[in-house]
């Protein structure tokens, strides 16, 4: 049985023959009680002070957790984040590219819309030139014709 300051106060003894000096028994336990007691309290305090300093300890392991957690949260939302820049450049990229080619394709249908062009413009330039050939040679001997009369 664990005794309390209270116990040990009103314990009594029975007094025997040629017993112990009841006055030294007294002052004996009077120190030891006044010793428990101040045991007992310091125990208290060193239990609360464990109470507050686990409350303290729990508040901080929670912190780490939470910022555990939004570190996290802050890797993932900067891998999320440069995906979706890497997703963005290679679509930028291949718009690019397809607009590249539609220019280029453009480009090939205008040159072979000149060229084109151009064999048509050659063509009626030679008939040009033949039909002018022919109208001149027919005049050039029209003209032989008229003087070959006077001669």
């Amino acid at each position: 049985m664990n005794y309390t300051p209270n116990d040990l106060q009103n314990l009594t003894f029975k007094k025997g023959f040629m017993g112990y000096s009841e006055d030294q028994v007294n002052e004996v336990l009077d120190k030891i009680i006044e010793d428990y007691a101040a045991y007992v309290r310091e125990n208290v305090d060193l239990k609360d002070r464990i109470s507050v300093l686990n409350e303290g300890i729990q508040h901080y392991k929670n912190m780490e957790d939470s910022l555990q957690n939004i570190m996290l949260v802050a890797q993932q939302t900067s891998e999320d984040i440069k995906k979706n820049s890497y997703e963005k450049a290679e679509n930028i990229i291949k718009e690019a590219e397809i607009k590249a080619q539609k220019i280029i394709g453009d480009a090939n249908q205008e040159v072979i819309k000149i060229k084109f062009e151009y064999e048509e413009m050659r063509k009626k330039l030679h008939i040009f030139k033949s039909k002018s050939e022919t109208l001149l040679l027919s005049q050039l001997e029209v003209l032989k014709q008229m003087f070959a009369d006077y001669n």
